[in-house]
């Protein structure tokens, strides 16, 4: 398994990671999504470890904390083997500071966090909303006491726009806060909107991408195929409308180019659609998930080689999108493409 440093710090990560959604999944999403118990869980966590794949990524708002408490057990007795990421900021309940990131929250959160979790640190914390009604300078001071008192490790967001994080940053970099290394975002053949600004940010200012949802909303595992009813199995029959939209047309063409190097390499199609966020810029682990073993194993083999620059090119042709402004002059007229080259073609 190929590790890769988080943004711009000196902490490895496996460029595949975990994530437990599926982790004691109850609820009209994480429900569908799975309901993974703790036998099942070491089960998993068991695989992801002979793999390689050693760092495992919940929240505390997947299921009210019951992913966290089902990840915890699995690990348990394993916990120097492995790295752990959990999020917070997203309402745990109706209460007045039951949301965002004040001093409050963050610190509770955190509590409750390694409660669930059953371990003295969180490896990677992270923000999983930006909270508009909190002063910036009382996230990052609170995420240093953190920090400093040991309880947390790294630290990042999720789900970010490039404003928010730079505003962040300078701030960090002012009082001497620890700065965003990571930036979990969606990112998948069929959800580019990630090149345009975040990744051109990640790439100036060392914030590492952490991808979920990297098959777009199970829509790129192979099952879903242009003229053929939604599989039975799909769990997009009830959360399609939780997910990132996507143009039906060019769902179809991206599955169209993904069989196509499928057959030429004799990989899944999930596989393909990995492998091709594996070696985009400024990605340091793509978050796999999984219902069963089958599932996982599958994944996993989207390591250990590589898509031929041709092969790439045809998946970025089939993926392309509009150019949003202002960058379209940057692709379309000679002078603006000579002062800033695209990092993607």
């Amino acid at each position: 398994m190929e590790h890769r440093y988080l943004g711009r710090s000196g902490l490895k990560v496996p460029v595949l990671s975990f994530g437990a959604g599926t982790f004691g999944g109850t609820g009209p999403l994480f429900g569908a999504w799975g309901n993974t118990g703790v036998a099942e869980a070491r089960r998993l966590v068991d695989i992801c470890i002979e793999a390689g794949v050693t760092l495992f990524d919940t929240a505390d708002v997947y299921s009210h904390g019951a992913s966290e408490e089902v990840l915890g057990a699995a690990l348990k007795g394993r916990r120097g083997q492995v790295l752990i990421s959990t999020k917070t900021g997203l309402p745990m309940g109706d209460g007045p500071n039951e949301a965002g990131t004040s001093r409050h929250r963050l610190i509770r959160a955190v509590e409750d966090a390694l409660r669930r979790l059953g371990t003295d640190h969180i490896d990677i914390l992270q923000l999983h909303a930006f909270d508009a009604a909190t002063p910036v300078e009382e996230v990052l001071s609170t995420l240093d006491a953190l920090v400093r008192a040991g309880k947390v490790r790294s630290v990042g967001v999720s789900n970010f726009a490039g404003w928010q994080i730079m505003k962040a940053l300078a701030l960090a970099d002012r009082h001497g806060w620890p700065r965003y290394v990571a930036h979990q975002v969606y990112y998948s053949l069929i959800g580019r909107d990630y090149e345009w600004d975040l990744m051109a940010i990640a790439a100036d200012q060392g914030v590492g991408a952490l991808v979920w949802s990297p098959l777009g909303w199970g829509r790129l595992t192979g099952r879903i195929r242009r003229g053929t009813p939604l599989p039975d199995r799909s769990r997009l029959h009830e959360t399609a409308s939780y997910g990132p939209p996507v143009d039906e047309e060019k769902l179809y063409r991206v599955v169209d180019a993904l069989e196509v190097v499928a057959l030429e390499t004799g990989r899944s199609v999930p596989q393909v659609a990995l492998n091709w966020l594996i070696q985009r810029p400024t990605v340091c682990s793509v978050i796999i998930g999984a219902r069963d073993a089958d599932q996982l194993r599958d994944n996993l083999g989207a390591v250990g080689w590589s898509l031929t620059a041709e092969q790439i090119a045809g998946l970025d042709a089939a993926s392309e999108t509009a150019v949003p402004y202002p960058h379209f002059p940057y692709h379309r007229q000679e002078g603006f493409a000579r002062l800033n080259p695209p990092m993607v073609g």
